[in-house]
């Protein structure tokens, strides 16, 4: 199967520059697989599509203030890093521009409170990081870093909790879930109220998630892992919905990947985890029923996890209707329902 086949035509306009005023007021877009018909409704309409019968499951990951832009000490060079994880004393980054930073290279951050010392390269121009500061590495990161919006972002964001969820707990991501940006704190309330039950998971979006397909064949595309963790009260929980035949509602891809990494030899295991599960037509899913996740980029991973979610020609059509209906695209953009 070819990365083209995932190809599609989008007008630069349809991408979302910042996220609307109210995060429920965005559209939706909604997918019924059974039919193959679509509806247009807004997100706040979401609490019709759920009921008693339904687990709802969400990304509780919080995106760092991943962004460092400095210099490097000896010569002044301006270099930007991109935090990805953190291993130990380490930390792996993206480095811009990469050909300037080899082992041995310190990056000198706000005048000297952060320091980078280079001690490793690794493929796909990842490098890796020995920190040097005082105090709480977070205190700092929050201090001197920016929010790590994606480049074809191009306005600064106002308010930098509108590239978090409403529920994120756990920081450790380099770039924000996107499709929970939606939800608001009422909203998340009265899905509870309706009996819905909401369950936490967390994965921790890195590479494996935004790095875009460079390979003509998609099996060819490498997928980076990505750290993510199941507690035993979710592990619980997700058997027993399991268990009861309920509809699992997967928050973004990020929450599918996790579940689908995670459900072996028919039951959910707590503990954390790597997955670089690559998710495309011909898969056959084991435990998500229903998906709300936005739209992606043309010939991204995520586009074929959704194609493979519902059928490649289907969310073509969806998504090419889409864009007649003048929806926002990308992270700031409206959402899609697929049932």
């Amino acid at each position: 199967m070819k990365t083209s086949e995932f190809d599609f035509y989008l007008p630069e306009t349809l991408i979302a520059q910042h996220p609307l005023e109210s995060r429920d007021q965005s559209r939706l877009f909604v997918v019924d697989r059974k039919s193959e018909s679509f509806a247009h409704r807004h997100f706040y309409d979401i609490l019709n599509e759920l009921s008693d019968q339904d687990v709802l499951v969400i990304n509780n990951t919080k995106v760092m203030p991943a962004r460092l832009i400095g210099s490097k000490l000896d010569t002044n060079a301006m270099i930007e890093l991109l935090l990805l994880e953190q291993n130990g004393n380490t930390w792996d980054a993206l480095v811009k521009p990469g050909r300037r930073v080899k082992v041995g290279t310190v990056v000198s951050f706000g005048n000297g409170l952060l320091k980078a010392l280079c001690v490793g390269e690794k493929e796909e121009g990842i490098k890796s990081f020995e920190m040097m500061f005082d105090g709480i590495f977070y205190e700092v990161l929050d201090q001197l870093g920016q929010m790590p919006l994606p480049p074809y972002i191009k306005e600064r964001l106002a308010e930098k909790d509108r590239y978090q969820t409403v529920y994120a707990k756990e920081i450790g991501s380099a770039a924000a879930p996107t499709a929970g940006l939606h939800f608001t704190k009422d909203l998340m309330q009265k899905i509870k109220e309706k009996g819905v039950e909401v369950i936490e998971v967390t994965l921790h979006v890195g590479l494996g998630t935004f790095r875009p397909t460079s390979a003509d064949d998609i099996k060819d595309h490498h997928m980076h892992e990505e750290l993510y963790v199941i507690s035993e009260q979710a592990a619980d929980r997700l058997n027993q919905a399991m268990a009861n035949k309920k509809r699992i509602v997967a928050v973004g891809t990020t929450s599918v990947r996790t579940l689908e990494s995670n459900y072996q030899d028919g039951k959910f295991t707590a503990g954390a985890y790597r997955t670089k599960i690559f998710i495309y037509p011909g898969y056959q899913f084991k435990t998500v029923g229903a998906l709300i996740t936005n739209f992606h980029l043309p010939k991204s991973t995520l586009i074929m996890l959704v194609s493979a979610f519902s059928s490649k020609t289907l969310m073509l059509k969806a998504y090419e209707t889409a864009v007649k209906e003048q929806y926002r695209f990308f992270s700031f953009g409206d959402a899609m329902f697929i049932k």
